[in-house]
């Protein structure tokens, strides 16, 4: 579904209550543009991009130590 946002500003908690049970997604536009994307939080689809790299970054040494090494920043 596709809203605009003077719309989606005037009916914003019936939309809330309404995405995921009537609309997977709601697009929000400004002047036909679309500017934003409401999808239900619990939604598994496509996009759901928070948390989906957990436990696949491997890191290798230590990585809080200072390296010791002269950097540009450093000079003032």
């Amino acid at each position: 579904m596709e809203i605009a946002a003077g719309k989606f500003k005037a009916k914003c908690l019936k939309i809330l209550e309404e995405v995921g049970d009537v609309y997977p997604e709601i697009t929000i536009t400004k002047r036909g543009i679309p500017m934003a994307k409401l999808i239900p939080i619990g939604n598994k689809s496509k996009g759901q991009y928070f948390g989906c790299a957990k436990e696949t970054i491997i890191f290798k040494g230590d990585l809080l130590s200072p390296i010791n090494e002269k950097w540009s920043g450093d000079e003032g």
